[in-house]
Parts: structure tokens; sequence; C-alpha cells
């Protein structure tokens, strides 16, 4: 799910280090993986808390920045000034100034690549596609192999062809998923794609 990183600074020094516990302890709650996504997508160095709270209540509710309430943008703005982004402040992947309502991202933060493997309804996984694709093609080798009706119809070759454009194909399918799936990259979180 997540590639960490050690960030090093001009002396070889480590500057900033985030443990996989302490990223994946920022992610388990949804309003810092939102925080995340939006500080990753971001362009400026800093956003304002402000606005930060206004994207993640439109995220949650599922409608436009225009149209959230001051309950649900105040609702998120509290948890994000008094939980959530001392927490990540802590763990390293921001910088909060709470008197100024300013977060930045660490280094750490932007160099790190975080993919979200969400699987939706009936999706499987791609490590069981993957498995289930494997499986598949070990059968079909093994029918070709053993000479087995119907798969004599064609040569060896072609079988092959077939496995290689089979593997192919789904390679390029999870690259552009996966690419979809990264946190900062698309408008919208992950979760909500």
């Amino acid at each position: 799910m997540a590639s960490v990183q050690q960030i090093e600074g001009g002396g070889g020094e480590p500057t900033t280090e985030i443990t996989e516990d302490e990223l994946f302890d920022v992610l388990s709650n949804q309003r810092r993986r939102f925080a995340v996504h939006l500080l990753k997508r971001e362009t400026d160095d800093s956003i304002a808390i402000g606005e930060m709270a206004e994207q993640i209540a439109a995220w949650e509710n599922d409608i436009d920045t225009t149209e959230i309430t001051g309950t649900e943008r105040k609702r998120v703005y509290t948890a994000l000034q008094q939980s959530h982004l001392p927490k990540m402040d802590e763990a390293g992947v921001v910088e909060f100034n709470k008197s100024r309502g300013i977060v930045e991202p660490t280094p750490a933060l932007t160099d790190i690549d975080l993919y979200m493997d969400v699987v939706k309804g009936r999706e499987i996984p791609w490590s069981d596609y993957y498995l289930g694709l494997s499986g598949v093609a070990v059968a079909l080798a093994g029918a070709v192999w053993v000479g087995a009706w119907p798969f004599v119809l064609l040569p060896e070759f072609a079988w092959t062809v077939a496995i290689v454009v089979a593997f192919a194909f789904s390679a390029i399918t999870h690259k552009y998923y996966t690419t979809e799936m990264k946190v900062g990259n698309p408008e919208d979180p992950p979760e909500l794609v």
C-alpha cells in the first residue's frame, strides 16, 4: 500500500524518517488520509486549516465545497485542529502551526508515494487477480504440454503469445489503476473515486 522512504539531507544524514508503523497509524483514519491527499495534491507549500477543513467536509459529505454548512465545516475543523493535525505533526508528516492555522507537508510526506488498494463491491484485489491469472497460465501450459484437445489445434508459440499478452494487458491495466489510486494525483481521494 505504501512506499516509505528515508529522506537524506545534503550531508548524508537522515533529516526525517517515518517508520511504516507511524505512516500506517496516520493513514488509519479517513480524515487524516484526506488531509494527506490534499497536501500531496496541492502545488503550494502550505494550506490553511480552514481551507483543508472545507475540502475534507465536502469529501465526507459527497458535496461541493460551496454546499457545506458551517456546522459540517466546524466539526471537521475542530477535529483537525485538536486531534488529527497534532498527531500528523508528531509523526513527522506535516508541520502544523496551530497559532497561524497553517499546515505544511514535510519532505518526508512529499517524497512518499502512497497507493491505496481500494476494493469496492465485487472487485478482487490485484494480488488475487494475478494469482488466478498465473493459475490459468499454468493450467494452459500444462494442457498444451500434454497435448490435450483443443489446445493442439494451435502451435505452442501461439499459446505462449496468448499468455504473454494476457499478462501484458493485465500489467497495463494495473498500472493505469494504481495511477488513479495514488494519493495526491486525482482530484478526489482514491476512496471516493
